[in-house]
């Protein structure tokens, strides 16, 4: 589907948003964020480009039947500005509130983590609370583009 065919249909739905995950060599390989503006879907900085992502039914620690209502990311301390401005922008995009310490995640049923790795790779992580064990999906970044401009 073209995009202007994806801006029509998301018009047709009521959306306001459109979220493209591009596939490379069988797996997802991008990331895409689009606002809904003017019949056109106008992009949202930073296209994200991923190493690797191990999906939720590869964790099996999801229990059956148990549904995620509410989700919060929490703030990484000590992390490179990259890190905390995709913090800012993916909880602009999901309307989904920061938290700043692991005590004000109490109310939610899930935390998104967004942190540096040992090799300096970005990695997003899902866990389940109050279980407090990563559910998935983990993806790992190689890098953001934040200027969209052509």
């Amino acid at each position: 589907m073209s995009l202007e065919g994806l801006a029509a249909k998301a018009l047709e739905l009521g959306a306001n948003k459109v979220l493209i995950i591009d596939r490379w060599k069988g797996g997802p390989g991008k990331i895409e964020l689009f606002k809904v503006e003017g019949g056109r879907l106008q992009p949202i900085p930073p296209l994200i480009y991923l190493r690797g992502v191990k999906l939720r039914r590869e964790f099996g620690t999801m229990p059956r039947g148990r549904r995620i209502k509410s989700t919060v990311i929490l703030a990484s301390p000590n992390v490179p500005q990259e890190v905390i401005r995709l913090e800012e922008t993916l909880s602009d995009f999901f309307q989904i509130p920061i938290a700043h310490v692991e005590e004000e995640c109490k109310q939610y049923s899930a935390v998104m983590e967004i942190s540096m790795n040992e090799v300096g790779e970005i990695v997003v992580s899902f866990r389940l609370l109050p279980e407090n064990v990563e559910v998935g999906p983990r993806m790992r970044i190689s890098h953001l583009i934040w200027d969209l401009t052509l």
